[in-house]
């Protein structure tokens, strides 16, 4: 079919109406998964969803995105423009249908989009309903259309405006600050979803600028995101920070059983696998059947090719599919007509007929990468070998910590203050540095419900260290057993079990100076590499002491920050003559009394809790690595570009 026959198919009557907005406003987060930073964030992805779609039809390849100084956003591109006209069902322009009825629009036509980013979402309509103010323009057929929308509503006809040379559609849009906790986008977060949308649809340009900052050249900060290179570029990005075992990226882009399959893959030297798995550009954090293909075709594969080749014969331990996983960095993306989403958080493709392509596409390229590369292929299954006796090995330590864990009573660790309410859903547990502090908390908590553990010093930095070193270290050990989680399932022995967990509020309470930041970062990094289940169930929590007392007299106020402590230095001072104002900076949690630790910090009337997410599981990933890896260039290069923002007590 001819480019001109296809934009002429694109018409008012391609857009299809499936339901109303009426419910959206009333539950926001049944559509966009919350009110707080996630979702408001996700109303970016819906509109650049909407161009990144024209661009898998082959339409768009230049998409331009700003967070504009009162903290609206523009999304424009030059794809073929919403169609204006008016849509014979409905009686009204498609541009108001698509922008004011949920679910409506080209996607769910089939010979308009073959496959849809957008198809997991709410679309723009969603978008408009939680914006106090929606304005977009469209350049088509020659001219340029607009319409203006508050909270859904259109305020005026579609109407032309002008005559334009150019096509494509832009849409500004600012979010109701009535609906959301706040308003204020973060570029580094914009940041990340772009590039990843750059590497999963290789040729188009994305740039994101940020009218509210300059950089030292006086000009709005901005990046440009644009990949030749694919999935390729993209496992090179996330392993940029770690020691490469070999110097390829693996990679295969074809159809299998008519589904598109791209595929790219490499080897580092540490310990964990990295594997990222996209449906139709969407990350599905629980896997599926994609994800169930891609494993199946690399373990089967490369267990032929060891067992071909000899390099099995001597090994008496069987070789388990995590083996061949560990040091993996992988990105698995697949395009589906009509996707289907299974779990919790709807992200695990369900589709049984993705699996085989994905396996054979997976076994086909590594089959001859192998063959063609007999000396990379033995550095590969020598690393297999090593992690099939690592895992044994870890395999006794955990069983070391399993025994603890099924005991009671005395074989909770000696350290551990348990809380007396046994129902996980109303126990906490503080995890703190340190036993003066831990004194300090156990005196200090409500016992009825919170537990406190003490931890000595820092713990081990799991991203150095290999399985079994991990269960064998005493602090470790003493936090699988506090909890009561047990590790391993017969589908993956690296699974967490949570039947018994102890706690659903894990609470990390570290001092505030540059060792409890360390700490902080230690223990979050075993939390992601081996308890990542407790932060997707938003079980993780980092307490927030006050960093400093301000007091006059017998009177004393607590400061969380810098502006704070001014405010009230500026309030105690008042008018009077004795203006004495006494400021304490407290470094540690020692420095506080229990009384004074359980009112700012403990106290769930009082206190503030961040509770820890993952947003974006890829760039967690590389930012674990380089700040906790071996790599010391990236992380002397973050801490020369981040350097500015630290505070230095002397």
């Amino acid at each position: 079919m001819s480019e001109e026959k296809k934009n002429q198919d694109y018409s008012a009557d391609n857009i299809q109406v499936l339901e109303g907005l009426e419910a959206v406003r009333k539950r926001p987060a049944m559509y966009i998964g919350d009110v707080g930073v996630k979702g408001l964030h996700h109303l970016v992805y819906e509109v650049v969803d909407n161009s990144i779609d024209e661009a898998l039809a082959g339409h768009c390849d230049t998409i331009g995105v700003w967070i504009n100084e009162d903290n609206s956003i523009t999304v424009k591109d030059n794809g073929r423009g919403i169609p204006t006209g008016i849509n014979k069902k409905e009686g009204k322009s498609a541009l108001e249908i698509v922008m004011t009825v949920l679910h409506a629009g080209g996607k769910f036509d089939k010979d308009t989009y073959k496959v849809s980013g957008g198809l997991h979402g709410v679309g723009v309509s969603c978008v408009n309903a939680l914006s106090i103010h929606l304005h977009a323009i469209v350049h088509r057929d020659g001219k340029i259309f607009e319409q203006e929308y508050s909270i859904g509503k259109p305020l005026y006809e579609v109407r032309e405006v002008g005559n334009s040379p150019d096509h494509g559609t832009e849409v500004r849009f600012k979010p109701d600050a009535t609906i959301f906790d706040f308003t204020e986008y973060n570029y580094d977060t914009l940041c990340a979803r772009m590039r990843e949308l750059a590497f999963l649809n290789k040729g188009i340009t994305i740039t994101i600028t940020d009218l509210r900052d300059v950089d030292d050249n006086g000009k709005p900060v901005s990046n440009v995101f644009h990949s030749e290179g694919g999935l390729r570029e993209f496992a090179q990005y996330l392993d940029r920070n770690r020691e490469p075992l070999i110097s390829d990226v693996i990679y295969f882009e074809g159809e299998r059983e008519g589904i598109p399959v791209e595929v790219a893959l490499t080897y580092n030297t540490s310990y964990t696998e990295n594997i990222q798995a996209y449906v139709n550009n969407i990350n599905t954090h629980e896997g599926g059947t994609h994800l169930s293909g891609f494993r199946r075709g690399l373990t089967n594969t490369l267990k032929k090719y060891a067992t071909d080749s000899g390099m099995l014969a001597r090994e008496k331990i069987e070789i388990d599919g995590d083996d061949f996983r560990e040091g993996l960095t992988a990105v698995v993306s697949v395009k589906v007509q009509e996707p289907q989403f299974e779990g919790q958080t709807k992200t695990k493709l369900g589709n049984r007929e993705v699996t085989a392509p994905v396996s054979q596409a997976v076994s086909e390229m590594l089959s001859i990468y192998l063959e063609e590369h007999p000396a990379e292929a033995k550095i590969i299954v020598d690393k297999v070998i090593l992690a099939a006796r690592a895992r044994h090995a870890a395999r006794k330590a955990r069983e070391m910590v399993q025994r603890k864990n099924v005991m009671t009573g005395s074989g909770l660790p000696g350290k551990l203050a348990d809380c007396s309410e046994k129902d996980p859903s109303l126990c906490e547990i503080y995890f703190v540095e340190g036993d003066s502090a831990g004194g300090t908390a156990k005196q200090g908590r409500d016992r009825h419900f919170q537990a406190i553990m003490p931890l000595r010093g820092k713990i081990l930095n799991v991203e150095k260290a290999m399985q079994h070193k991990i269960f064998e270290n005493e602090e470790i050990k003493n936090m699988y057993t506090a909890l009561g989680v047990r590790i391993g399932t017969e589908e993956d022995s690296k699974a967490l079990n949570l039947d018994k967990l102890r706690y659903h509020k894990i609470i990390i309470m570290c001092d505030a100076d540059v060792d409890g930041s360390h700490i902080e970062t230690l223990i979050l990094t075993f939390f992601f590499r081996y308890m990542k289940e407790l932060i997707e169930n938003g079980y993780i929590y980092i307490a927030t002491p006050p960093l400093y007392q301000v007091k006059k007299g017998t009177k004393a106020e607590y400061a969380w920050n810098e502006d704070q402590r001014d405010t009230l230095i500026t309030q105690l001072k008042g008018n009077g003559p004795d203006s004495s104002v006494n400021v304490q900076r407290y470094k540690g949690l020692g420095e506080m009394n229990a009384e004074q630790l359980w009112d700012t910090t403990m106290n769930p009337e009082h206190r503030t809790l961040r509770q820890v997410t993952i947003e974006n599981a890829a760039e967690c990933d590389q930012i674990f690595s380089m700040l906790m890896g071996d790599e010391v260039p990236p992380r002397r290069e973050f801490i020369e570009k981040n350097a500015k923002y630290a505070k230095i007590d002397i």
